[in-house]
């Protein structure tokens, strides 16, 4: 493997985080707009349910970032150590959730989650160095 830059470690593992953060918000968000698929399941079967979450463009964008993030993580694994590229994209992933869930989705992020998320960017930047 050759030797990156920092920049270009931190880009990818960025890149990785920023879309698996994408993709979750906007399939959560789809499956809150499309609703309970137990209930649509009943009225309209199971072919039904399907239709209404894979006919949703909220969660068919959320489904992409999904893949882009996983594309992203191969790209970064291709160039950057497993041992600092797989904690620190969870990790950034973990705290990105949170502040996304915050504001974008409106949830109740209690100073528990505030506070993990604290740890977490702590161990972070002990990882990296």
């Amino acid at each position: 493997m050759t030797p990156t830059s920092t920049f270009e470690t931190w880009a990818t593992i960025l890149t990785v985080a920023v879309t698996a953060i994408a993709g979750d918000v906007l399939t959560a968000g789809a499956m809150r707009r499309i609703g309970d698929l137990d209930i649509i399941r009943a009225k309209s079967g199971l072919s039904g349910a399907i239709k209404a979450v894979v006919s949703s463009p909220l969660f068919m964008l959320g489904v992409l970032c999904m893949a882009l993030s996983f594309f992203s993580l191969l790209f970064t694994l291709s160039k950057v150590d497993v041992s600092l590229a797989a904690p620190a994209s969870a990790s950034l992933t973990f705290i990105g959730n949170a502040a996304a869930a915050k504001f974008f989705l409106h949830e109740n992020v209690d100073h528990r989650r505030w506070f993990a998320a604290i740890f977490v960017c702590a161990g972070v930047v002990l990882l990296s160095r």
